[in-house]
Formats: C-alpha cells, sequence, structure tokens
C-alpha cells in the first residue's frame, strides 16, 4: 500500500506520519517512510531525535557539495533507501527525499522528486508511507492511481481546512482515495468548521492532546511518550482503518 499525508504546513501532518508508520510496523507491517517536507522533521515523529533527524537532512548537503563524485551517488531507488535511509524504532526505514537541485539529473540521489519516488517506488508487501511538502504541489505532480490513499490533515482553521480541500479534491482528481484527518478537535465546534467544507470525505478525529502537544515541543515521538493518550491512541486507529482498504 502507498500512503501520502497531506496539508497545510503546521497542520499536524508530520505528527500524523510518524505516529502512523510507528503503529503500522508495531502491527507487523514493513514500513517506509519517506520524508518529503522542504523542512524534513519526519524523524522526530518517528523517534530518531533531534540528532537522528538532522543527521538524514545533513546526508542531501553532502550530496550536493559532492555531486562531482559520481561514486556515492546511487542510481536506483533500493539503493537510495538502503545507502541514505536510516532505521527508526519499530523497524521503520526513513529516507529524506525532498531535496532536488536537478531535476533532470539522472542520478536518483540528486535528481529524483517526491511524486517520482512515490511512483517509483515499488509497495510489494510493504507500506510506503510520505509525509508530503507543506501546501498540494507534489500531489498535482502526481499520476492517476499512483498511491492507494491520501490522508489530508486539517486542523479547525480556515487556512488548513482551505488547503485540505484543495488536496482532497486533487486526490480525487487522480482516482487516489481519500481521507480526512481532522486533527487537534476540541469540540463540537472544531469538527463542525472541518465537516462544512469536507463533509462528503471519509473523516477520523484526533482530538486535542497535551500529551502530542508535548512531545512535539520536545522533540519526541508522541507515541514514545504515551500511546495510551486520546490522542495516540485515534492516530494509531487510523492506521488500523488504512490497513483494512483493499488496496
Amino acid at each position: 500500500m502507498k500512503i501520502a499525508v497531506s496539508g497545510k504546513g503546521g497542520a499536524g501532518k508530520t505528527t500524523i506520519s510518524g505516529t502512523i508508520a510507528r503503529a503500522l510496523a508495531r502491527s507487523g507491517h514493513d514500513v517506509m517512510a519517506i520524508d518529503a517536507d522542504v523542512n524534513p522533521m519526519l524523524g522526530i515523529s518517528l523517534g530518531l531525535g533531534m540528532d537522528g533527524t538532522e543527521r538524514l537532512a545533513g546526508i542531501r548537503q553532502e550530496l550536493s557539495e559532492s555531486r562531482a563524485d559520481d561514486a556515492i551517488h546511487e542510481h536506483t531507488v533500493e539503493g537510495l533507501i538502503e545507502r541514505f535511509g536510516e532505521d527508526a524504532p519499530d523497524g521503520v526505514r526513513v529516507v529524506v527525499a525532498s531535496r532536488v537541485d536537478m531535476p533532470d539529473h539522472g542520478c536518483l540521489c540528486c535528481g529524483v522528486s517526491a511524486d517520482r519516488l512515490l511512483r517509483d517506488m515499488e509497495a510489494g508487501g510493504r507500506t510506503v508511507l510520505g509525509d508530503l511538502e507543506a501546501g498540494i504541489g507534489v500531489l498535482t505532480r502526481m499520476e492517476h492511481g499512483s498511491l492507494d490513499v491520501v490522508l489530508v490533515v486539517a486542523n479547525p482553521t480556515p487556512k488548513a481546512i482551505e488547503v485540505a480541500r484543495r488536496a482532497a479534491e486533487t486526490a480525487v482528481a487522480r482516482d487516489i482515495r481519500v481521507l480526512v484527518v481532522a486533527n487537534r478537535v476540541a469540540g463540537d465546534e472544531d469538527l463542525e468548521a472541518i465537516r462544512e467544507v469536507l463533509g462528503e470525505y471519509d473523516i477520523a478525529i484526533v482530538p486535542e492532546d497535551p500529551v502530542i502537544a508535548g512531545a512535539d515541543a520536545e522533540g519526541l515521538a508522541p507515541i514514545d511518550v504515551d500511546d495510551t493518550s486520546p490522542g495516540v491512541r485515534a492516530i494509531i486507529a487510523i492506521g488500523e482503518r488504512l490497513t483494512a482498504l483493499p488496496v
């Protein structure tokens, strides 16, 4: 299964991505996580900590500065995952795929875009989860049917809801299943604001949770802080819901 997580910056998509990836891995799935954000912080939500997250991002900088030395580059998707990825807790493999300095370069590690990596990566028996850059740019470049599902994350603010609406419409136009994640919902008013615009789609609700907010502030993975808190449980349930979808 191939999953992408989309939404406005700050809506919580990276926290959702990391927690779902960890939950799926804990339940026995082989998970490949792609950090496709221009500010790659998925490693923190996966439990790599700041040092591990910065190390992954630093690999991209080293490649950019050393692109003349072809020996350090990688020309296959699986090679990219093996050489430049890292294992997060619970066995999730994560790779940063946001830096594209030379889009026409023949080398995947320098010239591959996030949409191409998601498209070309064979799911096989594993679950591929991409934490996309903020907005809908990557989605607009995805081919029809290239993903199984897009999780559209919306917190109850007008800007986040509008970006989510555009992301959902973009996914549907490409024959990709949509599940809206109503995030940081503090009450009925918050949920109604999201449903008013996105009510035609299936909606999963993640309540406002101080455990998640505290983990984000401390640079920790929420699932490691308290996997029984209401918000974390709700995100784990989304992962379980995804595994029940037909592929």
